[in-house]
């Protein structure tokens, strides 16, 4: 059971994982990363603030110290001048005290501006990588839109080729069946022409029977010409002019048998 159950833990985490991947966008990872940088400086900056404050506040301390001890020394000079030891004595022991509190806030004054010239450094250090990585950033993202709309631009005119070469291969199919369907009724004309192939409806002919067809047609025509014009001009019968018009037009010297009739009436 447990075997199961750390088999689904683990697809489930790569399911997951493969999501993250594919909703994150190295644009904005880049984005937050540098406004984390910014407010770590913001910080670093404060901190800076805060240390020269406080060097500040002990300065004017000091200031005040020294002023005072000053003051006291120059109490005890008048004081002794006047014969007043105790009161001189009393001024140095109050300039003694102050001396001490002096030399205490030299040394803090000395500690903050080793920390105020540490901090100065860091942040210094601090804004030259944020900078140099606000470079890198907008280099990167730069980088990643122009990969991205290159990787738009190949797929789209991938589809567009896909496209063509479908309207190629359809193009290409109609080009070869049109020139089948040629190729065959060029084939079925020639056979027809040579009479291999008989044609069913009976309306196609032989060049030879043609030429027969139409010697036969031009005779029946001139006959039938030969017979109107013997009728108009009022001449021999018009059969009889129809009938030696035909010999004449078959050219044969013997005289038909339909001349015989003509003759033993």
């Amino acid at each position: 059971m447990s075997g199961v159950m750390k088999r689904m833990g683990m697809i489930f985490r790569a399911k997951a994982n493969k999501a993250l991947d594919r909703a994150e966008d190295p644009r904005e990872t880049l984005d937050y990363s540098y406004q984390k940088q910014l407010e770590l400086l913001q910080k670093v900056r404060r901190g800076v603030a805060d240390v020269a404050t406080s060097r500040k506040r002990l300065e004017l301390q000091l200031n005040q110290l020294q002023g005072q001890s000053s003051k006291l020394e120059d109490q005890g000079r008048k004081a002794l001048a006047l014969g007043r030891e105790d009161l001189a004595r009393e001024a140095l022991s109050r300039r003694a005290s102050l001396q001490q509190q002096v030399s205490d806030l030299e040394v803090q004054h000395q500690t903050l501006q080793g920390e105020e010239e540490k901090l100065t450094l860091a942040a210094q250090r601090l804004q030259a990588k944020v900078d140099a990585f606000r470079t890198k950033k907008e280099t990167i993202k730069a980088t990643y839109t122009a990969a991205q709309a290159q990787t738009r631009i190949a797929e789209s005119f991938s589809g567009i080729s896909e496209e063509m070469s479908d309207v190629g291969l359809a193009i290409q199919r109609a080009e070869d069946k049109t020139a089948q369907l040629q190729a065959r009724a060029g084939a079925i004309d020639e056979l027809l022409a040579s009479g291999a192939l008989s044609d069913a409806s009976g309306l196609a002919k032989d060049d030879l029977q043609a030429e027969l067809d139409r010697i036969s047609g031009g005779s029946d025509v001139e006959l039938e010409l030969q017979r109107m014009k013997a009728e108009l001009a009022g001449g021999p019968s018009a059969q009889q002019q129809a009938i030696e018009g035909g010999a004449q037009g078959t050219g044969t010297g013997q005289p038909s048998q339909t001349q015989h009739r003509f003759d033993k009436q």
